[in-house]
């Protein structure tokens, strides 16, 4: 098992979208997400993108149990949200951005098309929690960060903040 150095803002692989993913079924891609995995619980997180971890490909794990429910993980190869519905507002961080949260808008509920481990495809349909994890990752896929979701002001806020961190060294 490996724990990856999570990759922080600016990176430029962070805004950059993922390539698909081309190869299925390996040995070394299963051992990949369930480092993803590890990764992910690790940092607390509830989801995690190959970007987040230097990779550029389309892949993405979510777990919304923190690790406790093994029945609640996700693996999402080359994802797209096919269905949104409602709306929800609620606050939200990224790993790649630690310690800063900020209130973001998503749909209530989607449905995500995407491959298994094996290229085969399938949806998945999520509410809430579940929901906001996937449009997160879906969005690391596409080289959005949830600071895109935010006013003008507040990102550059968090952006003065985090170049001063660098500055200072604590980033």
């Amino acid at each position: 098992m490996k724990i990856y150095p999570i990759v922080k803002f600016p990176d430029p692989i962070l805004t950059t979208p993922a390539a698909p993913v081309a190869s299925f079924g390996s040995p070394e891609l299963r051992q990949l997400v369930e480092d993803m995995f590890a990764t992910m619980k690790a940092a607390s997180g509830v989801g995690l993108a190959a970007p987040q971890i230097g990779l550029g490909q389309r892949l993405t794990v979510i777990d919304c149990s923190g690790g406790e429910d093994p029945s609640q993980r996700l693996v999402l190869l080359n994802p797209q949200v096919v269905r949104k519905e409602g709306k929800q507002t609620g606050e939200e961080g990224c790993l790649s951005i630690p310690g800063f949260r900020a209130d973001v808008t998503r749909a209530r509920s989607v449905t995500v098309r995407a491959q298994n481990l094996e290229g085969e495809w399938f949806e998945h349909s999520g509410e809430e929690l579940l929901a906001r994890a996937i449009q997160h990752e879906v969005d690391h896929l596409n080289g959005v960060l949830f600071l895109a979701h935010l006013s003008t002001l507040k990102r550059d806020l968090i952006k003065r903040k985090i170049r001063k961190m660098q500055k200072d060294g604590e980033w």
